[in-house]
């Protein structure tokens, strides 16, 4: 398995761009704009927590798979580059949680 999976999807993902919207789902969720992605994202993450509750283990890891790639087209609808986020994590890598949580406030 790859290591550089979600970097790999991120990529697809703005791929899609100009891709046909008759053929991609993606492109369809872009052209809808931030609002739906956001709203897709939502419903991703309600159904992550319930599968995480009363689910299997694999119900579970597909859901979160979902949950992951809706993360990433909401990402690229607002045109934010996911190498930024992972900067984001890896300057936070260092610290506690608590530490990061402190220095945000």
């Amino acid at each position: 398995m790859s290591e550089d999976i979600l970097k790999n999807l991120a990529a697809t993902i703005k791929e899609r761009r100009s891709a046909s919207s008759d053929t991609s789902y993606t492109r369809k969720l872009l052209d809808a704009g931030p609002e739906k992605c956001a709203k897709k994202l939502g419903e991703e993450a309600a159904e992550t927590i319930i599968a995480a509750l009363v689910q299997t283990d694999d119900e579970l890891t597909s859901e979160a798979a979902d949950l992951l790639y809706h993360l990433l087209v909401l990402l690229e609808s607002r045109m934010v580059d996911f190498d930024d986020v992972l900067q984001k994590l890896e300057q936070r890598e260092s610290r506690s949680g608590l530490e990061e949580k402190a220095a945000r406030t």
